[in-house]
């Protein structure tokens, strides 16, 4: 009830029903933004608890929004939950999005029982955020090893400087 909601999508009727969605599973302060240009400002105004993204809009797309929230400087919060929510659900877009940063990942035409289980896994099951060179965003390795002991689960991970929090 008190999750604030930033929904960022081109198409209108999309948008609608977006907000809709999120209105009917209590969520009241929903934001909206046609570009990822526009969500970056209501990010920083509104501090929302949670973005719901498309890939594919005219001006800035969602890829472009997440790398910016993940990696300006001026980000006013780069650990923001990032859903992305396409039709465009190509490996190479889904890749894309998933090393941009973004933290789960909604196949278009969206369900009421997705977009919860989507919501579900940011609010009860976060991931933590790894920092390296290349890459700022959530953990992308889902999977848990019964077995594993240690932080690395690659012998190069120990060679590295890879930041986890």
């Amino acid at each position: 009830e008190n999750l604030r909601a930033l929904v960022v999508e081109d198409n209108p009727h999309m948008r609608s029903l977006l907000k809709s969605l999120l209105h009917a599973f209590g969520i009241k302060q929903v934001y909206e933004a046609e570009d990822g240009d526009a969500a970056y400002s209501v990010l920083c105004d509104r501090k929302p608890d949670f973005v719901l993204t498309d890939l594919s809009m005219a001006k800035a797309d969602g890829i472009d929004f997440t790398k910016r929230v993940r990696t300006d400087l001026e980000s006013p919060n780069a650990y923001v939950p990032i859903i992305m929510v396409t039709g465009h659900t190509e490996r190479p877009r889904v890749e894309a999005a998933r090393d941009a940063g973004v933290t789960e990942f909604i196949a278009k035409p969206i369900t009421a029982q997705n977009l919860m289980l989507r919501l579900a896994e940011i609010v009860e099951r976060p991931r933590p955020f790894v920092k390296c060179d290349d890459y700022f965003g959530p953990d992308r390795r889902r999977r848990r090893t019964e077995n594993f002991t240690g932080p690395w689960r690659r012998a190069e991970d120990r060679d590295s400087e890879v930041e986890v929090r």
